[in-house]
């Protein structure tokens, strides 16, 4: 009797690597909406600088910021599904984050222009976020033999 070969995808380790980044801004997104994982709850804005709500009780957050949180995971886990989709999700979204971390060093906390929001511990994570993506995509990239 012939028995059935069972074959699952074979996922890169940049493929891993993206999937669970991915995860992670999903959950973080999630977890933005979750009275008591977010500090300030009743005071969570649409967007804005005047929103209160703290994720953890330490980085600022809005209905703005969770949702760009759950779209940029799910972006990944898209992306995730082919090597070079990984590839770029860690590498475009590093230098994303890395242009949000200038961008939060940059702005004044207080101004309508702080409309996502940010404090200063979101900046320190936006770039330890920026420089692991980067690294990720950059070192677990398949290796091309000539």
């Amino acid at each position: 009797m012939a028995q059935a070969v069972t074959s699952r995808p074979v996922r890169t380790a940049v493929q891993a690597a993206a999937v669970l980044v991915a995860i992670v801004f999903v959950a973080v997104g999630v977890l933005g909406f979750v009275p008591g994982v977010t500090t300030n709850f009743d005071d969570l804005l649409v967007a804005g600088h005047h929103s209160q709500a703290l994720l953890l009780g330490v980085f600022a957050v809005s209905v703005l910021h969770n949702i760009v949180h759950l779209i940029f995971g799910v972006a990944g886990l898209l992306l995730a599904r082919t090597p070079g989709g990984a590839r770029g999700f860690l590498i475009g979204g590093g230098v994303v984050y890395l242009a949000l971390w200038v961008y939060g060093l940059v702005v004044d906390k207080n101004s309508p222009l702080n409309f996502v929001p940010l404090n200063t511990a979101d900046d320190w994570l936006h770039l330890g976020l920026g420089l692991g993506m980067i690294a990720l995509g950059a070192l677990l990239a398949p290796k091309v033999v000539r």
